[in-house]
């Protein structure tokens, strides 16, 4: 291109080497500058001239408002649509009529104040800054929260953001570049050299792997595949995304999730029964492989090996997700969105790129409709005291069912008190599901929301939530679903379900601990206050009033939990890694051989029967407390929860006050289960 430049240009514009010098210096003074000579603007730069770059930069428009825009567009609707308190920064903008200056700070008043006009004596150029902009573009955006963090400040991504090109090589390199050998993988604990994903013979071509988030083995300063294999009997396994859509075999010796352990001649099912994940996406996986990647389950507890099965409780991360954490704090730890360094960009990027990891993972439609939270407790918190507190009044009422979690009744019922609403419950029948005859039933003009979970945690029903929602669409109510105990045991789409909401925490999905999400319809978030009020969250703030973020920014205020949320998105990767479809159907064999076994034993009462169920077992043993049979089943290294597990409404209404509750995960076996068996066998025959 620079070598078709024309000679001759209009009257009155400089020559084309002025031009390429002019090009040439303003681009390199801009942060994280600098031309590299491979570039159309290097080679322009080639010609040089006298002009200096200041007179082109100030013949440009200010570049503030694009940086901003793109990191922080204006809530739906406003008249004045720009970023962080650009737009609504503009001298003269007055304020909504029949709105007072201030009246936003209260929860249930108007968020967006579009007047700053106090300002405008800020906006008047009086100074220069240290890029040579006037002061004026940086008071205009006050606040500005450029959520794609390096990028903005010209550093390069960290190592958990950043997406590997396909083929291994920069969009950029050069032709002497693509001729050096190969980097090592970007893949999770494993170099390319020696993976196994290749086809053998001549003329074969290397696979091309869809694009991840994962990071390397080198990332952590630790040896490659090779040394790996030479040091341990463990081994980590590639990202397997898109290898049967592509048409690729595996071969035998691939890695991660193994082909199907059954032989030729093996019966149909596997041990007991069970048989190994029908074909998915994602080829079928063995156990015993998945297990080695949860370093907490070779844990002995009173001279045996732990056994996990309060899976329902937390669930265990795998060592991706606690090897992503050491790496946060030791290489990118840092605040985010504000500070102009390198480990602020670092820290925002894997922030953003876990956001968008969610937004993937639960089908939402952008990573604006994501807000990280603490966990599911907090997110229902926010919405009953945020949506709820602006549109539930007095008369109005919620809906629950019977089957919820403490955390989603308690919010509601606070609501009601403060309100004067009322909450309305579905009933369950005998064996645990919901009656949609009699939800039906309770909807009417006044329902304003109705909050139901996808999957009991007290007794593993899953709950027809898609029909539930539909119905309270056609009532003209909100729905919340509860995915808590869904996300780690069946594909989630939040736009399928049509919900307005859903939340979840990240520990039950083999991520961290103080970490959760909210989903929200951006059109419902748009019109929400703050539950919060500090930092992060404002665009404004004078002591008059103060001008809010659009979500989900809003409903972050203060300093997030960074590092989890990073760790949360290296569990979806792992997830994805594994398959969801392949874990719901193991899981589902997994449990029906685990009922199988213990329904009949003597004394046992199994609490809980619906037809449609995930990876819960709740029962009671006759002549035993709860947890008399926890502790005993503890002597043998097999944790289990016994009590009312925060769902003390659904146990009473099958007649008992708390429960013994095995809950199962993808990394659990048949052998467990008859661990767990032998010992409630030989509690029933004392008694």
């Amino acid at each position: 291109m620079p070598h078709d430049v024309p000679q001759t240009l209009p009257a009155g514009l400089p020559d084309p080497a002025t031009l390429a010098r002019l090009a040439g210096d303003f681009f390199a003074a801009l942060p994280g500058g600098g031309v590299s000579a491979g570039s159309p603007v290097g080679h322009l730069n080639d010609a040089a001239s006298a002009t200096s770059s200041a007179s082109f930069a100030s013949a440009l428009p200010v570049a503030a408002p694009v940086l901003s825009t793109a990191s922080n567009p204006a809530p739906a609707g406003s008249p004045l649509a720009g970023p962080g308190g650009f737009g609504t920064g503009v001298p003269g903008a007055a304020l909504p009529q029949g709105k007072v200056a201030g009246a936003n700070l209260l929860p249930s008043a108007p968020t967006h104040v579009l007047s700053l006009g106090n300002r405008a004596p800020a906006l008047v150029p009086h100074a220069a800054a240290q890029n040579g902009l006037p002061d004026s573009v940086v008071t205009i955006a006050p606040a500005l929260e450029p959520r794609f963090g390096g990028a903005a400040l010209g550093v390069p991504e960290g190592h958990g953001a950043q997406r590997p090109s396909a083929g291994g090589a920069s969009s950029a390199a050069s032709g002497a570049a693509s001729s050096a050998p190969a980097a090592a993988s970007p893949y999770y604990f494993l170099d390319e050299r020696g993976d196994t994903r290749r086809s053998a013979g001549p003329g074969s071509q290397d696979i091309v792997v869809p694009p991840s988030d994962s990071v390397t083995a080198q990332s952590f300063g630790l040896p490659g595949e090779a040394d790996l294999r030479s040091l341990l009997s463990v081994q980590r396994f590639p990202y397997d995304v898109g290898l049967r859509d592509a048409g690729v075999e595996r071969s035998a010796g691939s890695r991660y999730v193994l082909d199907e352990a059954r032989r030729p001649g093996d019966p149909a099912g596997g041990p007991h029964g069970v048989p190994n994940a029908a074909a998915s996406a994602h080829p079928p996986f063995d156990v015993n492989a998945i297990r080695r990647d949860f370093p907490i389950l070779s844990e002995r507890v009173n001279g045996r090996q732990l056994v996990w099965f309060d899976n329902a409780a937390t669930t265990h991360k795998p060592q991706a997700v606690i090897d992503r954490l050491a790496y946060f704090y030791a290489h990118e730890n840092s605040n985010i969105h504000r500070a102009a360094h390198a480990l602020a960009g670092r820290a925002t990027d894997a922030y953003e790129a876990a956001r968008s990891k969610v937004q993937r993972f639960i089908g939402a439609a952008s990573p604006d409709e994501i807000i990280f939270v603490r966990g599911t407790t907090e997110a229902i918190n926010l919405i009953a005291k945020s949506w709820g507190v602006q549109n539930v009044g007095e008369g109005d009422e919620i809906i629950v069912s019977n089957l919820e979690h403490h955390a989603n009744i308690v919010p509601w019922q606070q609501l009601a008190a403060q309100t004067g609403a009322k909450l309305r419950v579905i009933p369950v029948d005998d064996s645990g599901q919901v009656l949609l005859d009699e939800y039906r039933k309770l909807l009417n003009d006044r329902t304003k929301i109705v909050s139901v979970t996808q999957v009991s945690n007290a007794l593993g029903t899953v709950v027809p939530v898609k029909e539930i929602v539909e119905m309270a669409h056609r009532a003209g109510a909100k729905a919340l679903v509860d995915g808590a105990q869904s996300v780690s045991h069946m594909r989630v789409d939040v736009q399928a379900i049509d919900a307005d909401f859903f939340v979840f925490s990240g520990h039950k999905v083999f991520g961290p601990t103080g970490i959760g999400v909210v989903y929200g319809k951006r059109a419902i978030l748009d019109d929400m206050p703050p539950w919060q009020g500090g930092g992060n969250m404002i665009a404004d703030v004078t002591f008059e009033r103060t001008v809010f973020q659009p979500p989900p920014n809003r409903f972050e205020a203060g300093t997030g939990n960074i590092a989890d949320a990073v760790g949360l998105g290296a569990a979806i990767d792992y997830v994805n890694r594994v398959g969801i479809e392949n874990i719901a159907r193991y899981e589902h064999d997994l449990l029906a051989y685990a009922a199988s076994v213990l329904q009949p034993v003597p004394g046992v009462r199994l609490i809980g029967t619906a037809k449609d169920k995930a990876s819960v077992l709740s029962f009671v043993l006759k002549g035993y407390e709860t947890e008399e049979v926890g502790q005993a089943l503890n002597e043998e290294g097999i944790a289990v929860r016994s009590g009312h597990h925060c769902a003390q409404p659904i146990l009473r209404r099958f007649g008992v006050e708390a429960t013994v509750r095995p809950s199962l995960a993808f990394y659990n076996t048949c052998d467990e289960v008859d661990a767990l068996v032998s010992v409630v066998r030989r509690l029933s025959a004392r008694r």
